[in-house]
């Protein structure tokens, strides 16, 4: 899962980065509303930690231009304002959740799991292919049963294969929503974590390499 966190009190959305990251949930920071936008432009993200009151476009108006959009990420809207109509003037405007600061962080964690099952809504909490099943929320994989203990980056990793349901993900798309924006596109990590994660599950191997293409979990 790859994330955006929009907000202007760098502290903040650094914790917030850094805090996800233990969570195997990749995140970019950008600190206005118009480096927002163009982030949303260029990466595919699968949420937006939004913060209502940053510089440059304001984030309502950031919120409304993307719920406008026809493919778009999900809008998680953070703000200081706790009041009722101010949530009902969030949701109003398109964000998908609204959470209220100060916040505990397991449940900004837990909206963003939910956020990213509900863009997928043909799959279910638990993902669950060739054998493995792995839950999103408790960060847990299993293959036949037996547990399998993974790295925060093989886990991001083994999520994406298995939310394309059976399709051929492409080592950039790879980098993409298990990285963040500072991995260098270059490099043989991928390789590398595939072959990690392949170890780790065990014989025989359900990630399948398709050369020139990418990777798929076989059935």
């Amino acid at each position: 899962m790859r994330v955006l966190i929009v907000e202007d009190e760098a502290y903040l959305a650094e914790a917030i980065r850094a805090g996800l990251a233990l969570e195997a949930i990749a995140a970019d920071v950008v600190g206005d509303g118009d480096a927002a936008l163009l982030a949303v432009d260029v990466n595919e993200y699968d949420a937006i930690v939004l913060d209502r009151d940053i510089p440059g476009t304001h984030g309502d108006e950031v919120c409304r231009i993307l719920a406008s959009r026809d493919a778009r990420p999900a809008i998680l809207m953070l703000t200081a304002a706790r009041r009722l109509h101010d949530k009902v003037g969030g949701f109003e405007l398109g964000a998908d959740d609204y959470l209220a600061k100060p916040f505990e962080f397991p449940e900004l964690t837990a909206r963003l799991r939910a956020l990213g099952r509900r863009r997928f809504t043909a799959l279910p909490p638990q993902l669950e292919r060739a054998g493995l099943t792995l839950d999103p929320f408790r960060r847990e994989v299993f293959r036949d049963g037996r547990h399998v203990a993974l790295s925060r980056k093989e886990f991001a990793v083994l999520e994406v294969l298995l939310r394309a349901d059976g399709g051929v993900v492409s080592a950039e798309t790879l980098l993409e929503k298990a990285w963040d924006e500072n991995a260098n596109p270059f490099t043989n990590t991928v390789k590398v974590t595939i072959s990690t994660l392949r170890r780790k599950l065990g014989e025989p191997w359900v990630i399948r390499t398709v050369p020139g293409v990418g990777y798929a979990v076989d059935e």
